[in-house]
């Protein structure tokens, strides 16, 4: 157990974000719900760059970095968190003297053996002053914690350094999937709106070009991003700009802004391709064919794009007709395992279809469908709702109490207008035609969907 003495408490709660544990849980889930990230990628990023005012300010472009990592949990065990000194100035990197950090969400424990690992790097030192007071990494830990669930933490407070010394530092703690490293630190800092846009164009630029000429009138914490830069150059991540706002475009006023953003840094490759979904198919094809004892069951390839979690559907077509579709709306197991589940599911447990039988294997048809993360759709009443759907691309969930029901975009081919859309849905869902949608619950996803040949 944990001593106070030993545990750095929350700083700032109830001023940079909410001190109470279901206030601060309900605004970052809501943060995450109103992302514009679809999930779509074969993984998850190894590092993030993302902004540290209050929730008001800077949450929203934060969230569009944190979303990306939804699949990173129960796989990040540890996160390496490094951010600028804003009151304490010191010569280094420090590290805390506690052994956890703690949040209205709960404590987060300092990895003890990462820390040990730092040792006889001068350039890392340790005080209890710098980190005290010091907001740039407390501000990142209710994210992590509601995206990652459990993980230990690294927390360097980046003061007079090189960008060198803090990549040697990022470079001994790189690790494998199980480390994220996150970059803590807002733009160019109280310039009128429209010059503000044109300096923080410049640092994501320069970012992008992966620079290390970046000074501290362009981001306060230009030293640990600099260092990243190098870092993330000699392990040829890619860099990728997700959000870039200010102040002025979230909560203030544009005569003297604070400008945020966010960039992921992936280690191979970005999005889902042809070669992805026909291992897909073959994992759901042999899940099948060993369920119906055709065939043994293969172990899942050591990829390490399936390990992560993804919803997914399996759907079965025979001679062009539906002949079985189950699957799932929020991830929650490994991909591989996902799609394993999913097809051997709509094979033998679609309550309204037999089971299939191994005669039909063969004349059987496999689709199998990865979803994004369902975004919460906000509509002022049934017009607006109709005015923002799009036919063809959306999938929808809607819930309304107790009943739930859900349409992949497939389904548009045969209910191409929204109302009737809609209105299937609602029934889909046991609901009566009167109940309004105004009272429902929709969100709405995309899909990437693979489809054997020859249905």
């Amino acid at each position: 157990m944990l001593t106070m003495a030993s545990v750095r408490p929350a700083a700032v709660a109830g001023m940079f974000y909410p001190a109470a544990p279901r206030e601060l849980a309900r605004e970052v889930d809501d943060m995450l719900a109103h992302s514009a990230t679809s999930g779509l990628a074969p993984g998850f990023p190894k590092a993030l760059i993302v902004p540290h005012a209050g929730y008001v300010y800077s949450g929203s472009v934060a969230a569009e970095a944190y979303d990306r990592l939804r699949p990173a949990r129960g796989i990040v065990r540890r996160v390496v968190l490094l951010g600028p000194c804003h009151r304490v100035p010191v010569r280094g990197l420090a590290l805390p003297e506690a052994a956890a950090f703690a949040t209205p969400l709960g404590q987060v424990p300092i990895d003890q053996e990462a820390v040990k690992s730092l040792a006889g790097l001068p350039q890392v030192v340790v005080s209890r002053a710098v980190h005290a007071e010091e907001h740039a990494l407390e501000v990142q830990l209710p994210f992590l914690q509601r995206v990652l669930g459990e993980f230990s933490l690294v927390p360097l407070a980046v003061g007079a350094a090189t960008p060198e010394q803090v990549a040697e530092v990022i470079d001994r703690l790189w690790g494998g999937a199980e480390t994220l490293i996150v970059i803590s630190s807002d733009l160019s800092h109280y310039h009128p709106y429209a010059e503000a846009c044109a300096i923080d164009r410049g640092t994501a630029e320069a970012i992008l070009d992966y620079s290390t000429e970046i000074d501290h009138e362009q981001a306060c914490g230009a030293t640990p991003i600099a260092g990243m830069l190098l870092a993330a150059k000699r392990h040829r991540l890619k860099v990728e700009l997700l959000d870039l706002r200010n102040s002025g475009d979230t909560a203030g006023g544009r005569g003297r802004v604070v400008g945020y953003a966010a960039f992921a840094f992936w280690d191979g490759a970005q999005s889902f391709a042809e070669e992805h979904g026909r291992t897909l198919l073959d994992i759901a094809r042999n899940s099948i064919e060993a369920a119906l004892g055709v065939s043994e069951l293969k172990l899942l390839p050591d990829e390490p794009w399936l390990k992560p979690a993804h919803a997914t559907f399996g759907t079965l077509t025979r001679n062009g007709r539906l002949r079985g579709c189950i699957g799932s709306l929020e991830a929650h197991r490994p991909l591989g395992e996902d799609v394993r589940h999913n097809a051997r599911a709509a094979a033998l447990s679609d309550p309204r279809f037999p089971p299939l039988t191994s005669e039909e294997l063969a004349s059987t048809r496999i689709e199998v469908s990865l979803l994004s993360t369902p975004k919460l759709l906000a509509f002022a009443d049934h017009a607006d709702l109709m005015a923002q759907l799009r036919p063809g691309e959306d999938g929808l969930i809607l819930e309304y109490g107790e009943a739930r029901g859900t349409f992949l975009p497939q389904v548009w081919d045969s209910l191409p207008d929204p109302e009737q859309f809609v209105a299937e849905l609602k029934r889909k869902a046991g609901l009566s035609p009167g109940v309004s949608t105004a009272k429902c619950r929709i969100q709405r996803y995309r899909v990437l969907k693979w489809k054997e040949d020859g249905a």
